[in-house]
């Protein structure tokens, strides 16, 4: 199946309360769009959502305690192709990465089912499964322009600080104000040196107070940071959410206000009041690194997970 950009504008200007040029594909909620695309620009939907399958495959399982809630594969393939487009020719860093957005961008380009993508992504994440698995999936697709570090926010940015442009989807906030959505986007400003672009998702759902919280304080502190909010796209993502099944997300782009540049000494997070909550009520970080004990195969069953019962007269 193939969508032309054309209707996939319409689709997104719909979304955004704009009138569009031409009639919506109809699709249950939120057909494939394509963002400021090359009129003409087709992308196949089957190779892309079968691409991003295949690296959900490859993802460790979501780790609740930190906050680690997993996004949707329909709007994975979506997010990874809004994003590719936003990055084309540009070097992004990736603070944190539990959703494998950065390996879907990556992939997507590499296979040829995305005709633009970033020239360098580097993710920087303190769990040591979710580094391996991209450096692994990088190794056997032979993506040259792939990398991960393990490296926490709570710590001084490692460098290199020449992106152009960052991604994160934090810890949310809902118990701080969104103090750990800042401390996140702080390291992304910092690779940058302050002179770049990024996405920020956070929570989004007008019927909760928290979110609306969590924005003017990550607003506040962009502003702060001498970046401003270039962009924001309403309640486009959904996750595997138990407690929360209907709560949403949005994307923040932020931009930096010419001369913004400046020398980063990056230092440790030591505040208890922006430390505070940080993963939760009551949940304050104090685990520098998630380490990886057993290498798994994410696309079979552990054998912890199940055990066998022979048939009758079956010795073997």
């Amino acid at each position: 199946m193939r969508i032309r950009a054309s209707s996939r504008a319409a689709c997104l200007q719909e979304r955004a309360g704009l009138e569009p040029k031409k009639a919506c594909l109809k699709q249950p909620r939120r057909p494939f769009t394509l963002v400021n695309a090359v009129p003409g620009e087709e992308i196949d939907l089957r190779e892309a959502v079968n691409a991003v399958s295949d690296v959900v495959q490859n993802r460790p399982r979501p780790l609740r305690e930190f906050d680690q809630i997993y996004m949707k594969t329909a709007d994975m393939v979506l997010q990874s192709e809004f994003v590719a487009h936003w990055a084309n020719g540009r070097r992004v860093a990736f603070i944190g990465d539990g959703d494998a957005i950065s390996v879907c961008v990556a992939y997507l380009h590499h296979r040829g089912i995305l005709s633009y993508g970033p020239i360098r992504i580097e993710v920087f994440d303190f769990d040591e499964r979710i580094c391996n698995a991209v450096t692994r999936f990088a190794d056997k697709e032979r993506i040259e322009n792939l990398s991960a570090r393990l490296y926490n926010a709570v710590d001084p940015f490692p460098g290199p600080t020449d992106f152009e442009c960052f991604y994160t989807n934090p810890p949310w906030g809902a118990s701080n104000d969104g103090e750990s959505v800042n401390v996140f986007v702080q390291r992304g400003m910092e690779s940058t040196s302050y002179d770049g672009e990024g996405i920020v998702v956070v929570a989004d759902d007008p019927e909760l107070e928290w979110p609306k919280r969590v924005l003017a304080n990550l607003q506040s502190t962009a502003l702060t940071s001498g970046f401003f909010v270039q962009r924001m796209m309403p309640q486009v993502h959904s996750y595997h959410l138990d407690d929360a099944p209907n709560l949403r997300s949005c994307n923040v782009l932020l931009k930096a206000v010419p001369g913004n540049r400046r020398d980063v000494s990056s230092k440790p997070i030591a505040d208890p009041e922006r430390l505070t909550n940080f993963y939760g009520r009551d949940s304050m970080p104090k685990v520098r690194y998630v380490r990886e004990k057993n290498r798994l195969d994410y696309g079979k069953a552990p054998e912890n997970e199940y055990q066998l019962e022979l048939l009758e007269g079956d010795d073997g």
